[in-house]
């Protein structure tokens, strides 16, 4: 089986080798993405330092598509610290033509430009764009397209042929490769090693076509074999690779380049891979590299080879190896095959057809087509059709949209060209959908059979001749076996000729001709070499007429007798007037004859013919028209001949290369423009150059060659283009040149840095600094300093420096401030950039001393707090502020807490950065402009941890209402150390095992998962420690919606009002927040309103019952869950329950009378922090000074009791009660009739009572009234029930209060 001529050792091509080694030496970091979609970034660092930044771009390149001759260019914004060095690069060739490409920077809009000028078709590529600094690069990408204008089939014929000639001569000087199928001799029957290296890594569809190529007809065996070997193969294999699938062969493209891939999982990730091509190592880069040819990338398990800048000799086999084991082959073939007619853009209507047609110079069965950079399949949308030759393709775009325009390419091997589709708009009527057209537009423009058919002509007559050349050769071989060997020489050479015109080389005649030739005896060897004197080395014939061979360029002419040419004639371009020479030198002395156009010459008075020795020469005094012609010298049987040509050099007037000789002076951006007349004249070059650097036509730069002149244009002058102008006049017989030189002004480049800091001190900074390298073409006028203090904005102007100076003194400078100086030089055509000083520090440094040693004020596990004093002696500088550093016990490292550039500008600071139950110790360092001073004395060692605490609750709530049957969960926050001991009880004894406690650090819970009405009552948290004990209440009532009220009835005792009454609900006693709710409606409007609400006791005095109407009552009772169904009154009718009214004589009655208690003051036991309200009702007339007491002690002026009177209605509210609110309660009113007092006591505890109005005394105050005096009877109504509003009243709004406070 076929092998490699030798074995993989340690030795690696360059870019080869293990996959890791090959990255690392590509110095590949981290790969990143760019905001900038398309943007690829590659970190050189895993961490960049603060401040600094690698390059990315903030604008990237927009792709374009231009027509041929226009002026195209991209632009670039990047950014990054340090500043990205730039560089543009194209996919398919260089850019370091600055004819063609121009690389700029606007330091205004910091843009980087790429600008090509006059853009010609092989300019259209992928160019990219690279910012690059120490810490890593990014790279984008942008597509120029070129539309070429018109038809060029004369250019594309006449590339076809020199392309051709490449090749061929490319595939002469190619090196030896290791798979040489065609070179190698094989008996009869043995098969090409080629073939079955493609055919192991083959799918099985690609047998037949591999069989055919190479000739393989056993079918059978081939089956038997391949099995083997492909056995053989993969127990190789399996030694490095655990997986091996989806081998793709090696195809071209959308972007040109030529890729194959393979699945592949390696068992060790060092093993290496090699890259083989025919047989021989080839080197690779990784995907980011651009200076090789072949490229590697790896996705994954995904590797993909990648070929770029493809040409004719990029043809063979590649083969990829894991370490000595071959994993995968293909073939790689390209088509000598190029475009006669390439595809024109095309213009179409919206639902028309659109065509694009080519025409290839050899038959091609099917070609790429790519739209929109996406190759382009036959189907519902493409129609792609191939003539019967093959030499036509045609792309067929059907029913065009506006979404269908853009650049379409045609790909042929490695040849390939494009056009655009511009799609117009079917302006018909609006709203109606667009008719699919018939019609087809585009197309070549030309007649493509026609041409088609001339190229088939034209191939095959190649074809013929070609065929005709190898029967020559072989029936030459055949006669050379039976001919002499004298004639074996001729034969060889004839066989060389012939090979040499397959090949593409130019047939070479049995002539001797110029320097360039040499002489070849009849066994091929050579002898020697020689020049002539005289002229170029331009091809010419020369006459054998003795027993000699035919000659091969090169190689020296003899005969059998031993003579020789050693030197022959070379053609001759004399100068009018001007001696000129022939010389011809012979490898024997010999004589010989000279001969002017076929007749024989001798010495006369313009002509010495001179023999010495073997050289013999013919010498021309004085050059004239008459010495033209053919010369030709015979010595020995051999002949030697060139053409002698006299004539002038170029001619130009001299004023006109006096006026060229002057200096063109412009500024930057204006034209500059030479013209130079000269005398028409035969074969004359015109060339122009910049700095003895030729000038080409392209960028910025004009060339026109007319008749009798030439014009050079240097459009929009930059500086750089100043230099020596030359124009080069050139024809057989010399050259002459002119020179002028190109000024351009602009302003000048910055001063010559670094600045010297030539004095420093308190009081004053000196600078100098170097004059610019680049003044702008004219003299510096002078320099301009700006300074700015750092820490501040605002840069000031400090001066200008006359030109000849380049030192400046600064004098208002203050001791111990930074400052940054800029110098800019200035000429009459403006102000260049800034040269910029580093900091500088006006005098020396002072440091300040040092401060007092830290000083703990608290520490906890998260905090230690510090306070320090500002150091005794600050050296007359003012301090920044202070640099805190720390220590851990047992360690020696100090850590500053902050940076130098981040002071601390108070005495104290928070330490946050510590670890519970670690040791530290702190020092701090004042700063001022000069920097950080000494360090004080350290602080004492300090523990990070809580200091000692008696337990304490944070705001935790007292109170809680729990419908029966939900959850209830008592979360109590907590802060003591060390941490307490947590209980929890209820009603002053444990809580049942069935509550669930749980107690994490700084909260304890008490979890209740189904309540019931038991489960109400005051829970209390106790916490202790060591240091104390700390407990809480917690109320909890647990009920559900009430049940309603009993039995209502309803009575009339007086004139107007009915006292409604009703039976408790059964939850009164188990609910002490439960109320009642009343509402009414009569006869008159039947609608129910509520008349009153929030009713603590069991009866209620509808006042305003109007006789005649009937009215009826609803009662409810409500609590914190919600409201109960309504209990119904009796109807209160016409005639219902009515008393007399006696109608009394009116009697004169004093009002006068001593205090007395209408409604005396109730027992109160409200709850802890609870609110209370405390009411009674006093009559008296004068009326009476009310005072109330707390223990017999007057409460009247004390903040903590709210006390009114009000029509009588004497009320007291405490807003919460506490324990020292307990005690007995007397109001005392007095007149100057007498005293009255009523009295209860107030017990803070359990829960709150109800304010209830006892029947009783209700009634005992109706019996009074009923005492009265007739007279008194509608006052003392009125006053009644003003009380019994205003007492009701005032109770809701109590309760109101209350229950906000508890929401609260």
């Amino acid at each position: 089986m076929w092998k490699k001529k030798a074995k993989v050792a340690d030795q690696t091509a360059t870019g080869q080798g293990p996959v890791s080694d090959v990255f690392e030496k590509e110095g590949v970091g981290i790969k990143k993405r760019s905001k900038v979609p398309g943007v690829m970034i590659t970190q050189y660092v895993e961490e960049i330092p603060d401040g600094k930044s690698h390059p990315d771009f903030t604008r990237k390149p927009i792709a374009l598509t231009i027509q041929e001759g226009k002026f195209a260019f991209f632009k670039a914004l990047v950014i990054g610290d340090p500043e990205p060095t730039v560089t543009w690069g194209r996919n398919n060739g260089d850019v370091s033509d600055t004819s063609k490409y121009v690389t700029k920077y606007d330091t205004a809009t910091r843009e980087h430009l790429f600008e090509m000028a006059n853009v010609k078709p092989e300019q259209a590529d992928t160019y990219k764009c690279f910012a690059a600094n120490e810490f890593g690069r990014a790279v984008v990408t942008v597509v120029l397209n070129v539309i070429e204008v018109g038809f060029k089939k004369a250019q594309a014929d006449s590339q076809v042929q020199p392309e051709a000639a490449v090749a061929d001569f490319k595939s002469v000087l190619k090196r030896k490769s290791k798979i040489r199928p065609k070179m190698e001799k094989k008996e009869d029957g043995e098969i090409d090693p080629k073939f079955w290296e493609l055919l192991i890594s083959a799918d099985k569809k690609d047998y037949e076509s591999l069989m055919l190529e190479f000739g393989v007809t056993d079918f059978r065996f081939m089956l038997k074999t391949l099995n083997e070997m492909k056995k053989e193969r993969e127990e190789e294999q399996a030694q490095f690779i655990e997986n091996l699938a989806n081998l793709k062969p090696i195809e071209v493209g959308p972007d040109g380049c030529a890729t194959f891939t393979l699945d592949m999982d390696l068992i060790e990730q060092s093993s290496r891979i090699f890259l083989y091509k025919d047989g021989v190592m080839i080197p690779y880069s990784k995907e980011l590299g651009d200076t090789i040819k072949h490229s590697l990338k790896i996705v994954g398990r995904k590797y993909q080879f990648s070929i770029r800048d493809l040409f004719p000799d990029d043809a063979g086999l590649y083969q990829v190896d894991v370490e000595d084991v071959n994993v995968f082959s293909t073939d790689f073939k390209i088509p000598m095959v190029d475009f006669l007619v390439k595809i024109q853009e095309c213009k179409a209507m919206e639902r028309e057809d659109a065509v694009f047609e080519c025409v290839l110079s050899q038959p091609f069965g099917k070609i790429m087509w790519v739209g929109k950079n996406l190759p382009l399949e036959a189907g519902d949308k493409y129609d792609i059709e191939v003539s019967e030759d093959k030499l036509i393709h045609r792309l067929i775009i059907k029913d065009v949209a506006m979404v269908d325009k853009g650049i379409y390419a045609a790909v042929a091997g490695i040849k390939s060209c494009n056009a655009f589709l511009v799609v117009e708009a079917d302006k018909g009527e609006l709203g109606k959908k667009k008719q699919r057209k018939t019609t087809r537009a585009g197309g070549a423009g030309v007649d493509l059979t026609a041409i088609a058919q001339e190229q088939a002509v034209k191939n095959t007559a190649d074809r013929e001749v070609l065929m005709e050349k190898v029967k020559a050769i072989k029936n030459e071989r055949a006669a050379n076996a039976t001919t002499a060997p004298d004639t074996s020489a001729e034969a060889k050479a004839k066989v060389k000729g012939v090979e040499a015109s397959q090949t593409g080389a130019t047939k070479q005649g049995p002539a001797v001709k110029g320097s360039d030739h040499k002489s070849v005896d009849n066994e091929g060897d050579f002898d020697g070499s020689g020049e002539g004197d005289g002229g170029s080395g331009n091809s010419g014939q020369s006459n054998n007429e003795g027993p000699t061979a035919p000659t091969v360029p090169g190689q020296p002419v003899r005969d059998r007798t031993g003579y020789s040419i050693k030197s022959g004639l070379s053609d001759l371009f004399a100068l009018r007037g001007k001696k000129g020479e022939l010389v011809c030198e012979m490898s024997h002395e010999v004589d010989g004859a000279w001969f002017k156009d076929g007749e024989k010459l001798s010495t006369t008075g313009g002509i010495a013919i001179v023999k010495n020795g073997t050289r013999h020469t013919l010498t021309i005094h004085k050059s004239s028209e008459d010495d033209t012609g053919v010369y030709h010298f015979e010595a020995g049987g051999f002949k030697s001949e060139a053409k002698v040509t006299v004539g002038e050099l170029p001619s130009v007037d001299a004023d006109d290369l006096h006026r060229f000789s002057k200096p063109v002076t412009v500024k930057v951006g204006q034209n500059a423009s030479w013209k130079m007349p000269y005398t028409p004249q035969d074969n004359l070059e015109v060339k122009w150059f910049k700095d003895d650097k030729e000038l080409k036509d392209g960028g910025g730069v004009k060339l026109v060659k007319e008749v009798n002149h030439s014009r050079l244009l240097f459009r929009e002058c930059l500086r750089s283009d100043a230099g020596a102008i030359k124009i080069q006049l050139k024809n057989p017989f010399g050259t002459i040149e002119g020179t002028s030189r190109l000024i351009v002004l602009d302003k000048p480049g910055p001063p010559e840095g670094p600045v010297e800091i030539l004095e420093t001190t308190s009081t004053v900074i000196e600078l100098q600094w170097g004059a610019p390298k680049d003044d702008g073409g004219s003299p510096v006028t002078n320099y301009i300093i700006e300074r700015q203090q750092l820490g501040q904005t605002v840069w000031k102007k400090m001066g200008d420096v006359a030109a000849d100076k380049t030192t400046y003194r600064d004098r208002n400078v203050v001791h111990g401030k930074l400052y940054i100086y800029k110098i800019y030089a200035v000429n009459p055509e403006g102000t260049s950039d800034a040269l910029q000083t580093e900091e500088t520090m006006a005098g020396v440094l002072i440091f300040a001393g040092r401060p007092g040693a830290p000083k703990v004020v608290s520490a906890s596990k998260t905090c230690i707090n510090l306070k320090w004093e500002p150091p005794e002696d600050d050296g007359g500088i003012k301090i920044d502020g202070y640099q805190l550093e720390k220590r851990k016990k047992d360690t020696a490292q100090w850590i500053a807490l902050n940076p130098v550039t981040e002071p601390i500008e108070v005495l104290e600071y928070a330490v946050k950065d510590v670890v519970e139950g670690a040791e530290y110790e702190f020092r701090v360092s004042a700063i001022n402009v000069s920097g950080a001073g000494e360090f004080s004395l350290p602080s004492v060692m300090v523990t990070a941890k809580n200091p000692n605490m008696r337990p304490t609750f944070k705001d935790p709530e007292d109170f809680m209402v729990i419908r029966a049957g939900n959850s209830v969960r008592i979360k109590v926050l907590y802060e003591a150390e060390p941490p307490p001991e947590i209980t929890w009880m209820k009603d002053n004894e444990p809580v049942s095992s069935f509550i669930q406690i749980i107690n994490t650090e700084g909260c304890s819970q008490l979890v209740i998962p189904s309540t019931k009405r038991l489960d109400s009552g005051n829970y209390t948290i106790v916490a202790k420690n060591k240091v104390g004990e700390a407990s809480f209440d917690i109320e909890v009532l647990v009920t559900d919606e009430p049940k309603p009220p009993g039995a209502v009835e309803l009575e009339q005792i007086v004139h107007g009002k009915v006292i409604v009454s009703w039976e408790a609900s059964p939850d009164q006693e188990l609910d002490n927040r439960l109320y009642y709710m009343v509402a009414e409606h009569d006869s008159s409007t039947r609608m129910w309103h509520t008349v009153a609400d929030r009713i603590f006791d069991n009866s209620y005095t509808a006042n305003n019952i109007m006789p005649g109407r009937e009215y009826h009552f609803k009662i409810y009772a409500k609590n914190d869950m919600g409201m109960s169904d309504p209990s119904m009154s009796p109807t209160w009718g016409i005639n219902s329950n009515r008393i007399p009214i006696n109608i009394n004589t009116p009697v004169e009655v004093s009002f006068e009378k001593p205090p007395s208690v209408l409604v005396p003051l109730k027992l109160h036991s409200p709850p802890k922090g609870f609110q209370m309200y405390m009411t009674c009702a006093i009559r008296g007339c004068p009326t009476p000074s009310v005072t109330w007491h707390l223990n017999n002690v007057c409460i009247n002026g004390d903040s903590n009791y709210y006390i009114t009177n009000s029509y009588g209605v004497c009320s007291m509210y405490i807003l919460r009660v506490r324990p020292k609110d307990s005690g007995e309660y007397k109001v005392v009113a007095v007149n100057s009739f007498g005293k009255a007092e009523c009295s209860t006591k107030l017990v803070v505890k359990g829960k709150p009572l109800k304010i209830l109005i006892s029947i009783i005394e209700v009634m005992s105050v109706l019996i009074w009234i009923l005492f009265c005096d007739y007279f008194l009877n509608h006052f003392l109504n009125f006053l009644f029930v003003f009380f019994l509003h205003r007492l009701n009243h005032i109770e809701e709004l109590s309760w109101r209060f209350s229950a906000l406070l508890d929401s609260m």
